[in-house]
C-alpha cells in the first residue's frame, strides 16, 4: 500500500469515529435523522440491557450533550492556571476509566468511550445493573440517573439527598425523557 492510501485510510477510520454533534440535540427526531445509525445503536442497547432508548439518550444529553470526546471541566491552580481534572470521565456516557474496563471485563467487549456504539452499550450495561441491583424500574429516569451519578452505593445511601443541585438536574434527566419519548413516538416508524 502506497504511503498515500495508507494517509487517506487512517484519515477515514479517524473520521467515521469522531462524530460531530447533532445540530439539535432538543429533538431526539431531529438528532436520529441526521445520525440513523444512532438509533440502531440506542435501540440495539435498549433491546439488549431493556433501558429504554428515550432514557439512555436524555442520560447522554445530560452527561455530554452529544460531544464524543467530552471531558470534565479542568480545576484551576491559583484560580487561573489549568490543572488536573476532576475525574476521569470522558466520551458521550462520561463512563469513568476504572468503570469502563468493569465494563469491557464483564461484558467481554472493547471499544471506546468516544463510540457512540459502546458509550449506549455501556450505558444500558450499567443502568441495567442497577435496575437489578437496586430494583428500580428500567424507565424510571428520575432514579437511573441519580444512580447514574452516585454509583449504586451511593444511591442506596441516599447520598444525593445532600445535594439539592443533583436532585434537580435529576429531575430534568427525567422531563428530557419524557420529552424525547413523545418525540419518539411521532418518528421512530422512519427508522
Amino acid at each position: 500500500m502506497s504511503s498515500i492510501s495508507l494517509v487517506f485510510a487512517c484519515f477515514l477510520l479517524l473520521a467515521g469515529c469522531a462524530q460531530p454533534r447533532p445540530n439539535h440535540i432538543e429533538n431526539i427526531c431531529s438528532i436520529f435523522h441526521q445520525y440513523p445509525d444512532w438509533y440502531d445503536d440506542a435501540k440495539q442497547a435498549e433491546k439488549k440491557w431493556h433501558i429504554p432508548v428515550p432514557v439512555l439518550m436524555a442520560i447522554i444529553y445530560q452527561e455530554s450533550s452529544f460531544n464524543g470526546s467530552a471531558k470534565p471541566p479542568r480545576k484551576k491552580l491559583l484560580w487561573i492556571i489549568p490543572w488536573k481534572r476532576p475525574s476521569s470521565a470522558y466520551g458521550y456516557s462520561q463512563a469513568l476509566k476504572n468503570t469502563w474496563k468493569e465494563y469491557e471485563a464483564t461484558t467481554g467487549r472493547g471499544g471506546s468511550r468516544s463510540a457512540f456504539d459502546d458509550a449506549t452499550d455501556f450505558m444500558g450495561w450499567y443502568n441495567n445493573h442497577v435496575c437489578e441491583k437496586l430494583r428500580t424500574r428500567y424507565d424510571d429516569a428520575y432514579a437511573l440517573y441519580l444512580a447514574y451519578h452516585e454509583g449504586p452505593g451511593g444511591y442506596a445511601k441516599r447520598s444525593y439527598l445532600r445535594k439539592p443541585w443533583l436532585i434537580r438536574v435529576a429531575h430534568k434527566v427525567a422531563q428530557r425523557t419524557q420529552t424525547y419519548r413523545r418525540q419518539l413516538a411521532t418518528c421512530e416508524k422512519n427508522f
